[in-house]
């Protein structure tokens, strides 16, 4: 079974990766590098900082900056032990994708995805009933898991899981803001 579905991610990863077009690699690899993104991070410190009060925006915060330090952590932590190659440090397959970047970690899980994710899984629950197209703010994990086969240094499968994690880390870290620091935090809006 594991086998199977190792040989499924193999092939779907070839499969897509070989979708690329020279023509978007720059594209592709824009959106994959993390300091692209980083007007959207102010973005979301600025509505933190317009839809609450200060103290409520500053807690909020400093939740989002614990859940991205756990997040890299859990990540890391999983790399090292699982260790799997990157497709593009595969010998069997390497020769044969479209390789951008060229990462000399390990593969599984997707650090790209689960941070994206959990952090935008978070943001999304804070502000969803402040800001009405709130749910825009995923098309930033979609893109930037996607680059991450696009460029060559993840399969499917590190995605995927990476994307759960992550989308389970931030709810996770809602649940615990609205338990043990949202009581404290709050305070009337002028």
């Amino acid at each position: 079974m594991l086998e199977k579905m190792l040989k499924w991610d193999r092939d779907t990863f070839v499969y897509l990766n070989g979708l690329g077009i020279e023509k978007y690699d720059f594209f592709w690899a824009t959106v994959t590098n993390i300091s692209t993104w980083i007007p959207l991070f102010i973005l979301f410190l600025v509505l933190f900082y317009l839809k609450f009060s200060k103290k409520e925006a500053f807690y909020k915060f400093l939740t989002v900056l614990g859940l991205a330090i756990f997040i890299t952590v859990i990540t890391h932590l999983t790399k090292i032990s699982v260790a799997r190659l990157r497709p593009n440090n595969t010998e069997e397959i390497n020769t044969l994708i479209r390789i951008l970047k060229t990462p000399t970690d390990y593969s599984f899980f997707s650090g790209h995805a689960s941070s994206s994710f959990s952090i935008t899984m978070l943001v999304f629950l804070f502000l969803r009933q402040k800001v009405k197209w709130a749910i825009l703010f995923f098309i930033w994990p979609i893109l930037f898991a996607m680059s991450r086969i696009y460029v060559g240094v993840h399969f499917p499968i590190d995605i995927i899981v990476g994307m759960v994690v992550g989308l389970l880390s931030g709810w996770l870290f809602y649940w615990l803001h609205q338990r043990f620091i949202a009581p404290y935090s709050t305070s009337v809006h002028p």
